[in-house]
């Protein structure tokens, strides 16, 4: 018998489960996962169960009391969200995620952890339509009042409109549906001068484009619904802590924070540190609110993930190809698209986005309400729905859906004219989605097949 007939067999290397410093492709595929010990199941499983069993008296105090980490409710805790929560972190570089129903649901948690009756918010005009309502109608019964400042890139107009109870400025990176580009670099040397946390929602960009907290944003939203989920199967929200704002430093109160969860407790500032803001909403105002997300939803959200940079690649393909061709379309007055180099907003894209401006924007079509009518009812590749970030084509008539409950001057000032239709761009093939653009707008101007537009 020789050496090598001796010698005992190798074990096999364990699975990796720490992907910190591997690529983006390679963490939105395995970033957050965990051993599963009953039978090796290579996805992640649903976890369909409300609550979970306690080993001990001792330990279901300890559970509650939070000087112990593990599960109690899937109000606030399940593990089927806990990889997600970990992979959407790792792709943002941030401390922690939490996912929740919906991106209203994040938008409001968070926001109603940050500030309360008789405090105030600062956010853009232009961001979502939705937001704005849930601003101006439920936070303004919460009594937090909220400003909008109308152009992001006048400093002076953000230092006019802060406040001393101003609790945190909320901004998108790419609004909908005007495509008018934030530069959020900017804002946040603002932000930072005066200890006010910047939220950013990053739902179109995604990170696949820009990475909020790497120019200085403290929090990001998602509506997980629309370009990381990707498939429009299912709802959810998540919010991200960034982990680097100085809670206790700001001249700002934060007392859900920094002040002790009860007497003789610590505060989730002094247990958690940097994961202070994600302890303090999820087992405080997220968990109040009862914002959960379905388990189900939860792994279609990592399903989605797998894909979010090949599916984002082809949904800018697709956009910077629909774009450019409805730019030169007689039967179009304009494009409000940042990749164009003839958009206001072209410089932000170069220097903070990569060059890329997602695929969500909106054209004006000859003809005002009447040319956008007809061209809306004659789509036939693209759907009429009030989505967006789906796999397929999407359009919307903003002042009769989305902008519907605002005035005629609020529309004004944020450019919804009657001639306006959001498009949110699909990983079809571009040809197809020209096609039926072009049907679609000679429909509108009243042209032929054959006809020559000039």
């Amino acid at each position: 018998m020789t050496d090598s007939d001796s010698a005992a067999p190798s074990s096999p290397t364990p699975p990796n489960y720490d992907w910190d410093g591997y690529g983006f492709d390679t963490r939105q595929v395995h970033a957050g996962e965990r051993e599963e010990r009953n039978f090796g199941a290579r996805v992640t499983p649903v976890y369909l169960t409300a609550a979970y069993r306690f080993a001990s008296f001792d330990e279901a105090e300890a559970r509650f009391t939070l000087a112990e980490e593990g599960q109690l409710y899937s109000r606030n805790l399940n593990p089927t969200h806990l990889v997600a929560e970990a992979r959407i972190a790792s792709l943002e570089g941030a401390a922690g995620a939490i996912v929740v129903g919906s991106g209203q649901a994040a938008i409001t948690g968070l926001l109603l952890g940050l500030a309360g009756e008789g405090e105030h918010l600062l956010a853009t005009a232009s961001i979502y339509s939705g937001t704005r309502v849930l601003f101006d109608r439920t936070f303004a019964r919460f009594g937090v009042d909220l400003d909008y400042v109308r152009d992001p890139r006048d400093a002076d107009e953000w230092e006019r409109l802060i406040r001393p109870e101003t609790k945190a400025v909320f901004v998108e990176t790419i609004p909908n549906p005007k495509n008018d580009l934030v530069d959020i670099a900017e804002i946040s040397r603002i932000t930072r001068r005066h200890g006010i946390p910047l939220v950013v929602d990053n739902t179109v960009a995604t990170p696949c484009i820009i990475r909020p907290l790497e120019h200085g944003a403290d929090v990001v939203v998602h509506s997980s619904t629309k370009f990381l989920t990707g498939h429009g199967a299912a709802l959810s929200g998540v919010i991200v802590d960034g982990g680097t704002f100085d809670w206790a430093g700001s001249p700002r109160p934060y007392p859900g924070i920094t002040e002790p969860v009860a007497p003789g407790k610590p505060s989730f500032l002094e247990a958690f540190g940097r994961h202070a803001l994600e302890a303090y909403l999820r087992f405080g105002i997220v968990n109040d609110l009862g914002a959960a997300l379905s388990p189900v939803n939860s792994f279609l959200l990592q399903q989605g993930i797998e894909t979010l940079s090949l599916r984002m690649a082809k949904h800018q393909e697709n956009a910077d190809a629909v774009a450019t061709w409805l730019d030169g379309h007689p039967a179009v007055e304009s494009v409000d698209y940042a990749g164009l180099p003839t958009s206001e907003y072209h410089g932000i894209a170069e220097r903070l986005y990569g060059g890329q401006a997602g695929s969500v924007f909106a054209f004006t079509v000859r003809g005002g309400r009447e040319g956008a009518q007809r061209f809306f009812d004659a789509l036939r590749v693209f759907s009429r729905m009030t989505n967006i970030g789906d796999v397929r084509s999407m359009a919307l008539h903003p002042a009769t859906t989305t902008h519907v409950s605002f005035s005629a001057d609020e529309r004004e000032r944020l450019g919804i004219h009657d001639g306006l239709i959001r498009l949110s761009i699909g990983i079809e093939t571009a040809s197809d989605l020209i096609a039926d653009l072009d049907q679609a707008l000679r429909a509108a101007v009243g042209a032929t097949p054959e006809e020559t537009l000039s």
